[in-house]
């Protein structure tokens, strides 16, 4: 199948199947952080609490586009995607995907409460980090990580459980001060359901949460399967073989026209190297694209230079759109950023799978994988939630979780991954709603209403997540590409 020899072929299965291993555990890593308020409160059993969430991660997943998706590539820096070594490459999918899988099962076995999204990310730097410690590498200019997306991905992870905890100490101040029926600041009753509104509210936010989870945990994993398509398929996965040459044809001239209107004098070092490296990945894909080839006709060399030229126009046009220095008008860079970036795609993206401008050459996800991940995370969302739904109800604050807090949280919890999913930034569902739950123990008896040992663990997974994860697959890289030669 696809001309690969019987090992590489049983790899590349055994990888794809680790990959949904993956989604799927974050499935179930992750279920309690939108159920646990309707199954802790009563508002609905296990079994439909479950079900439901897995069906919204599901229709999330499918309506959400590859923004995400790619910003997790994008971690990664280029020349490992383009290496012709499948085993190389093989390597750097098992590292990643053993790591983050190792990672995410020990901190569901002791009911902590951890982020798959900081398991992922760590793991991918640790690949690019073991990548320029390999012997060959040693006396080579090798860029470890993107680090300008780890920069912008990092303070997304870092600012959104702050962003969470004073919010929902916001709201629930409002709510206090606004509600007279008091019944929503109580304790649950023991297996007695809340009042009807009380419950619609619940499920409502179960209900969010669930679909912005499947939005944006989901992307990881599409992140992943691509990652291993790139890695063991160049020929096929290198670049979208389904997009018009045509219309990047007209994306690449829109940016040359663009970009010789730049003054350079006034650009610093740093953007002076941006715009000389969009100014020759434009030439080299103008000679590449001269002859109007057939898309499908391309050797595997020609689709990697192609992505190669693609990335490097894409990240440095958006590094001289954003600088003050560039002295185009607010119509050229418009069009430039559409001519790279694309039109925003829309809220509902279901069946989208692909992107526009220079970026629709490297930012696609074929429907089959969209619903292979669809379907893992899904699954994975109706089994595992009982151990994390205790911590989350019971454990973060020293007074049981109320009707307000679980709605609270979970409803600045949507907020935070809805906004993040829009502007392409993977963000821990997990820390999100942990920090809500948080927030709203404190803004009901302040800081000493939170249980100190839980909230020492969980910030402790919070600070440990990267490091552990970055040592462990830079060692398994390592070993796997010692193994390999």
């Amino acid at each position: 199948m696809f001309g690969l020899e019987p090992t590489l072929f049983f790899l590349l299965f055994f990888c794809l199947f680790a990959a949904c291993a993956f989604e799927f555990v974050n499935g179930f890593h992750d279920t309690a952080n939108a159920v646990a308020t309707v199954i802790y409160t009563h508002s609905l059993k296990p079994t439909q609490a479950v079900v439901w969430s897995g069906f919204m991660n599901f229709l999330g997943l499918l309506t959400g586009g590859v923004g995400v998706t790619m910003s997790i590539i994008g971690l990664l820096p280029t020349e490992l995607l383009i290496d012709s070594n499948v085993y190389h490459s093989m390597a750097m999918a098992l590292s990643l995907l053993l790591s983050a899988i190792l990672w995410n099962l020990g901190t569901w076995y002791f009911g902590i409460p951890a982020s798959s999204s900081h398991t992922l990310i760590g793991s991918i730097i640790g690949i690019g980090l073991g990548h320029a410690l390999l012997p060959e590498n040693s006396n080579k200019n090798i860029t470890a990580v993107n680090w300008d997306k780890v920069i912008e991905i990092g303070q997304a992870l870092f600012l959104s459980p702050l962003f969470g905890f004073s919010l929902a100490i916001i709201l629930m101040y409002i709510l206090k001060k606004s509600i007279s029926n008091k019944d929503i600041f109580k304790e649950p009753k023991k297996n007695s359901p809340p009042p009807l509104w009380i419950r619609s509210i619940l499920i409502f936010t179960c209900t969010l949460v669930s679909f912005f989870h499947g939005r944006n945990d989901g992307q990881k994993g599409i992140g992943l399967v691509m990652v291993i398509l790139i890695a063991f398929l160049p020929g096929y996965f290198a670049i979208n073989t389904t997009l018009d040459l045509n219309m990047v044809q007209n994306s690449l001239n829109t940016v040359q026209t663009v970009s010789v209107k730049i003054d350079t004098l006034p650009l610093s070092e740093k953007e002076l190297t941006s715009y000389h490296q969009l100014m020759a990945s434009s030439t080299d894909l103008k000679t590449i694209l001269a002859n109007k080839p057939d898309i499908k006709n391309l050797s595997t060399a020609q689709k990697f230079n192609i992505r190669k030229a693609a990335l490097t126009i894409n990240k440095n046009a958006k590094k001289l759109i954003e600088s003050e220095s560039v002295s185009l008008s607010d119509e050229d860079k418009s069009a430039l950023k559409k001519a790279t970036q694309g039109d925003k795609a829309p809220f509902f993206a279901f069946g989208a799978s692909s992107a526009t401008g220079m970026a629709g050459v490297t930012d696609f996800a074929p429907a089959w994988v969209m619903w292979m991940i669809a379907l893992s995370l899904g699954l994975g969302t109706m089994i595992g939630w009982k151990r994390i739904v205790i911590t989350i109800g019971e454990k973060i604050g020293k007074d049981h979780l109320t009707y307000a807090q679980g709605a609270s949280a979970e409803l600045i919890a949507s907020i935070t991954i809805g906004l993040a999913t829009a502007y392409k930034w993977p963000v821990s569902t997990t820390h999100v709603l942990s920090s809500g739950i948080a927030g709203t123990m404190v803004a009901s008896r302040g800081i000493k209403n939170l249980q100190g040992g839980t909230v020492k663990n969980i910030v402790m997974a919070w600070v440990l997540t990267l490091p552990v994860t970055i040592i462990l697959s830079a060692l398994l890289f390592v070993f796997f590409r010692w193994i390999v030669g």
